[in-house]
């Protein structure tokens, strides 16, 4: 049950309470104030009429009558007083109103009937039922209104939330008013602003780090290529590749960070194509199948690019044979090893790290930049680890008629 539907049912409900309490109340006071004016009205009737019978005047009133309530008949025999009292006859006999005190040895008796009083009562309390439905029904429609408008401002800031840690950085929650769902809005941003602010300087710091590398790397491949040729040197040229490698996709990483400096250049092609191209740049023995294809609206050089290190990634982290399959807009790379870990499957990719001890070692750069490309192609890349084994990664291209 969402918080608007909640928000109603406890309008409405208080608002059903408080009238049944009114209707209650103002039937109560009505009772009573009838029962009172009724009995005023017969027992000054008593008084006119034991003055008549005093003076030997028919006065209309009833002399010890057989029907006398027995309460009240006790009441008016054992002391000298008037008395009313209401009798409730039940089914649909009307109700009637007695009002007798004694004359002598007899007892003088006033009989009215009460149905008027009733039939007021009953007008009243249907007046009053069908008032409380009424503001039953308005203060339903009022939590409706009122919880719809609390609602659609709460959905507003987690959309909001959710758009920025999707990587919207620059969405912000458009708070108004001082209320609490203000403040929570107002909130949202602050802490927008200072993720904002910090990913920001990290990108900074990491794209700084990596384009003063640049030059003494540069150095260092051209000193590698000035060293006599043995084991050494190899060791050493291989650990330079290695170095500028990493340069280069910090730097990559840095542009991606920044929204817009990317820009896909999307022409016609197809998806074997492309993976074909990804395997001849990533060397190896990679079987490309082909189920069926469909002509796809890309940039070419950005999907090698992703292609290439989820292949890379499949290599080094998982087991042979590494298979790439092509099945319509969709290109998927599996491998037979340990299969992807827990936190990659449930959070994505992460810079710096690779998750876990059995995916081998790494930096977690090659998924993060998969992740980025994808992200300027406005496709998706998923992950998971099929019945069978291993770790299946799924990359969908847009169809070109789409």
């Amino acid at each position: 049950m969402g918080l608007r539907t909640k928000t109603a049912l406890v309008i409405a409900g208080t608002a059903a309470i408080v009238a049944a309490l009114i209707g209650l109340l103002v039937h109560q006071l009505t009772a009573e104030d009838q029962r009172k004016n009724a009995g005023r009205a017969a027992d000054a009737r008593l008084v006119a009429a034991v003055s008549a019978y005093s003076s030997g005047i028919d006065s209309g009133a009833l002399v010890n009558p057989p029907d006398l309530p027995a309460a009240l008949r006790r009441t008016v025999t054992d002391r000298p007083v008037r008395a009313t009292c209401l009798q409730n006859t039940g089914g649909s006999g009307a109700p009637v109103l007695w009002a007798a005190t004694r004359s002598g040895h007899d007892l003088l008796v006033i009989r009215r009937s009460y149905a008027p009083q009733a039939r007021a009562l009953a007008d009243l309390d249907r007046v009053l039922v069908g008032s409380g439905a009424s503001v039953t029904a308005l203060g339903c429609v009022l939590g409706v209104v009122a919880a719809a408008g609390a609602g659609r401002r709460i959905t507003a800031s987690a959309d909001t939330a959710q758009r920025i840690a999707d990587g919207d950085l620059t969405d912000r929650v458009r708070p108004k008013g001082k209320d609490e769902i203000a403040r929570l809005g107002a909130a949202v941003n602050t802490m927008a602003d200072a993720l904002s602010a910090r990913l920001e300087a990290e990108r900074q710091v990491t794209a700084d780090i990596a384009h003063e590398l640049r030059t003494p790397v540069a150095g260092l491949v051209t000193a590698v290529g000035l060293l006599p040729p043995g084991r050494p040197a190899e060791l050493v040229s291989g650990g330079v590749d290695t170095l500028r490698t990493l340069v280069e996709n910090v730097l990559e990483v840095a542009r991606l960070d920044v929204p817009g400096v990317e820009r896909a250049q999307h022409e016609k092609i197809l998806p074997s194509t492309l993976a074909h191209r990804a395997v001849a740049l990533t060397g190896g023995d990679v079987e490309v199948t082909v189920h069926h294809e469909t002509p796809v609206s890309t940039d070419p050089r950005r999907v090698e690019r992703i292609l290439a290190n989820l292949l890379t990634n499949a290599r080094l982290h998982g087991a042979p044979p590494v298979t790439l399959e092509v099945d319509g807009a969709a290109i998927r790379v599996h491998d037979n090893g340990a299969g992807f870990p827990a936190d990659l499957l449930t959070h994505g990719p992460q810079r710096f790290r690779t998750g876990a001890r059995e995916r081998g070692a790494g930096i977690g750069l090659g998924l993060t930049i998969v992740t980025g490309q994808a992200r300027v192609l406005n496709i998706k890349v998923t992950y998971e680890n099929p019945a069978g084994g291993g770790a299946l990664a799924t990359v969908r291209l847009t169809p070109e008629h789409a």
